[in-house]
Order: C-alpha cells, then sequence, then structure tokens
C-alpha cells in the first residue's frame, strides 16, 4: 500500500536542496569548521571506521573564540551502516546554534545518500508537550526520511541491529500530493495538498548517551529519527476531525498511554504547516509524494527486541509491530 503513494516521488534530486540550505546560512554568516574524529565510547566497535575530513558549518561559534578556528568534533560511523554515531555538539563546549546544528544534520544525510539511499520524506519532532517535557526540549525540529527507514504494519524491525536506545511514539503520517513551500502555508493549504492520512509509529533513536540532549543535539541527529511504521489504513484528512480524534497505545497487550490530535502544536495540521514554513525560509520545499511524520501525541515509550506494540487512531486506523 505504501509503495502505492509513493510510486512517483521526487523526480528531482536531492542534493539541490542541501546546497541551497548550505549556500543560504554561508551567505549570512562567516566560517568555522569542524574535524571530524574516531569517537572512544563503548558504542563503538571493531567495524568502525575513522572519518578523517572536516566540513563547514556557519560561525563564529561563540562570541569569544576567534572566527576561522577548527574545533573538536567527535564522531564516527560503523561499516556499512550509519548505527553507532556519537554526537555530543553541546557537551564539548560548542555553543553553535540551531541552523549549525541544521547544517551538520545535512552532511550526515549526504553519507546517507552516497550510500544509496533515497529520501522520502520528513519528519516533525518535539511537538507536544509530554515529549518536551521527557526530554527537556521544548520547541519543534525537523528530520529527512529515507526508504530504508520505513516498515510495514505487522513487520519484524530488527532494532537490535539498526537502534541504539529506541523510543516508539505514536503519530498521524501526511502522504502529500501537492507541493508545498512556505512562507505564508496555512492549514488549508496543508489539507488541499494531502492525499490521505496514515497511523503510523516512528522509532525514535538518540546518539546521544542517555538521551541527555539539547535542542542543537537532536537537530545535528536528524531529529533523534530512527525507524517507522506505516499503518495499512489510509483516509482523506478531511474525514476525521484531527484535533480531537483520539489515540491509544499498546504495548504487548497493554494499554501504555493515549491522546489526541490537539497534543501536537494544537494540531497535526499545525506542525505540518510549520514544517513547510520553517523549510521555506531555506527554499525547500514538501514535495508531492513525500510521507511527512507530524510528531508523537503520547510519551515516548523505551522498546526493545521482543516486545509488539499497536497504535490506534479513531477515524483512521491502525498500525502495530514486532521488534526483533
Amino acid at each position: 500500500m505504501f509503495a502505492n503513494f509513493v510510486s512517483e516521488i521526487i523526480e528531482d534530486p536531492f542534493q539541490p536542496e542541501i546546497k541551497f540550505f548550505n549556500e543560504h546560512i554561508i551567505a549570512k554568516r562567516n566560517r568555522s569548521k569542524f574535524a571530524l574524529t574516531k569517537a572512544s565510547t563503548p558504542f563503538l566497535d571493531d567495524t568502525s571506521e575513522d572519518i578523517a575530513q572536516s566540513f563547514t558549518v556557519p560561525g563564529p561559534v561563540t562570541a569569544s573564540v576567534p572566527q576561522g578556528q577548527t574545533f573538536s568534533y567527535t564522531a564516527a560511523f560503523p561499516v556499512p551502516d550509519l548505527k553507532q554515531l556519537q554526537i555530543v555538539v553541546t557537551e564539548r563546549g560548542l555553543a553553535i546554534s540551531i541552523d549549525d546544528a541544521y547544517h551538520i544534520s545535512l552532511r550526515m544525510l549526504e553519507r546517507r545518500l552516497a550510500a544509496g539511499e533515497k529520501v522520502i520524506g520528513k519528519k516533525i519532532g518535539v511537538t507536544s508537550k509530554a515529549v518536551q517535557n521527557m526530554l527537556n526540549v521544548h520547541q519543534p525540529d525537523f528530520g529527512y526520511l529515507t526508504d530504508r527507514m520505513v516498515f510495514n504494519s505487522g513487520e519484524a524491525m530488527p532494532i537490535s541491529q539498526l537502534l541504539m536506545q529506541p523510543k516508539a511514539e505514536g503519530e498521524i503520517a501526511f502522504i502529500l500530493k501537492k507541493e508545498l513551500i512556505g512562507p505564508g502555508v496555512t492549514n488549508a493549504d496543508v489539507l488541499a495538498a494531502t492525499e490521505c492520512v496514515m497511523p503510523c509509529f516512528e522509532i525514535v533513536d538518540s546518539r546521544i548517551r542517555d538521551w541527555k540532549i539539547k535542542i542543537q543535539d537532536t537537530v545535528a541527529d536528524n531529529a533523534s529519527c530512527g525507524l517507522f511504521v506505516l499503518g495499512d489504513q489510509a483516509v482523506s484528512p478531511r474525514q476525521v476531525d484531527l484535533v480531537t480524534c483520539g489515540m491509544v497505545v499498546e504495548k504487548n497487550g497493554h494499554i501504555i498511554s493515549t491522546g489526541a490530535g490537539a497534543a501536537a502544536l494544537g494540531s497535526p495540521v499545525n506542525c505540518v504547516a510549520w514544517l513547510a514554513n520553517t523549510l521555506g525560509r531555506f527554499g525547500i520545499p514538501l514535495k508531492a509524494g513525500e510521507v511527512i511524520l507530524s510528531g508523537s501525541l503520547v510519551p515516548l515509550e523505551p522498546v526493545k527486541a521482543g516486545d509488539v506494540m499497536r497504535v490506534d487512531i479513531g477515524g483512521i486506523g491502525s498500525a502495530s509491530v514486532r521488534f526483533t
């Protein structure tokens, strides 16, 4: 079912988005560099490879640090995937901006694309008060979804192989039929551009030890994006009240949390409009065919291999996942 919605996704390449975003920031600010070196951390194993390169992010990093100075930024990538990467930007004394952190996340995305992944959508994170209070992060962020992140409802998801500190959250996914680009995108625009909405589990993951993050850390880490599951049902966004629709989340046969659409910035539609307008500052659209995850309606739930979860959303449907 999912393949039918995204069969005509994104005709033009994604690289221009990254290039435009980077040039837009750099044109407004001076440059500094972060050096990438192998991390010394238990998260890494013998399959990790050194990253012997630097990349440019906007600067100056702090007012008291000379422009153009090179800072230490610790990161490492396992072979052949990107699972074991520790990024603790803020704890390394780097008072970077949120724009700087987005630039870092795009550099990581470039590596995914170079490894053959394709962008199929975007996600909004940290939208509900429950999640904001859990993480002590009090504003939304966004990340990118690739084709290697998506699973079908009921499918086994190998989190023990792919993720590090997984937590599950129930969401509403939007499938777009028209492009949206801000600024000026309204809720009416979002509804007109949406083909359908679907129940969804997002399995977030953090490369920050013990989830001790600040907004810059989660932004640099692709908004803590891990994997996601789309349900089997899809409905028009005009056939359901996305503010009052109720959500029930079960884990191993027991109800663990409930929520409603209003938990995500007042409405999941508000979240998608926020994303379109935020990306619009950089000339980046939400494209026809893309999947947009609109943010959690319930608290994050830690999960491990052997757990089974189900989410039901009134008027929309359900999704389930088995963790291995």
